[in-house]
């Protein structure tokens, strides 16, 4: 199926699109606050420009800004990684009023040009992020705290590119290392009034190697939370640490 996306201020010519990817999440943040969202694609779109375009609908999306050369407009940026095959998405000082989905495309010079990643942003309190950078040392430990309100919804941690694999499980592998999922019940945290009582899923990834940086997802129903692990080798001077990293997820 293709689409055909409209002439737009930012300097994008009219374009035919095609799907690469089905994903689609919802990313919550509070009002005034910030987030970043990785968008992973295949090794052949690596020299691709690529963009951030946002609308409803991918046929009359408005393209935001490009990613080749990274550049800044407004209050998103756009930066893309070769190596990791990922371009990065960063939106700050967010309103209401710009809830709305967003589409990562790949453009294709002669041909359809690609989505490969969607997600709707919700400025709302429903999500609460501390950090989303996480660090840990290799043969180490990393743990997140997945903090929500709703026990009906699935839960999961997964790999964002590479072999996009997903714990659902109390317990699995994940790219080599050894992944638990905990679920706790706990009193309400940070003066949330949404909800009477939080559930926690606490995440640990056991015996690290360097070649599990990268991103990965905290899932709670339809909310996605994006985490960015970075493993650093050992050195003479580092004991194997566990570092600890808290997200708030409160889904209706």
């Amino acid at each position: 199926m293709s689409f055909f996306c409209c002439e737009n201020s930012v300097g994008f010519q009219s374009n035919v699109f095609s799907v690469l990817s089905t994903v689609a999440y919802r990313v919550s943040v509070q009002t005034g606050g910030s987030t970043t969202i990785p968008c992973h694609y295949v090794q052949k779109y690596k020299t691709h420009v690529k963009y951030l375009c946002k609308g409803d609908h991918l046929y009359s999306c408005s393209p935001v800004v490009p990613a080749d050369p990274p550049k800044s407009i407004d209050k998103s940026s756009i930066s893309d990684d070769i190596n990791q095959q990922t371009i990065t998405v960063t939106m700050t000082d967010l309103e209401p009023e710009e809830s709305v989905r967003y589409w990562c495309v790949v453009e294709i010079n002669g041909g359809q040009n690609v989505w490969i990643e969607r997600f709707y942003l919700s400025v709302t309190p429903e999500l609460y992020v501390d950090q989303q950078e996480v660090t840990g040392v290799e043969r180490g430990s990393v743990i997140v705290n997945c903090y929500y309100s709703n026990t009906g919804n699935r839960k999961g941690w997964c790999r964002i590119g590479g072999s996009g694999s997903c714990v659902e499980r109390n317990s699995g592998a994940l790219d080599g290392t050894s992944v638990t999922l905990q679920q706790t019940t706990d009193a309400p945290r940070r003066n949330v009034t949404m909800s009477d009582y939080n559930v926690t899923i606490t995440v640990t990834m056991s015996g690290l190697k360097t070649e599990n940086t990268g991103w990965y997802r905290c899932g709670v129903g339809d909310l996605g939370m994006p985490v960015h692990i970075t493993v650093r080798q050992q050195t003479t001077t580092h004991s194997t640490t566990t570092m600890t990293n808290n997200i708030f997820c409160f889904s209706h």
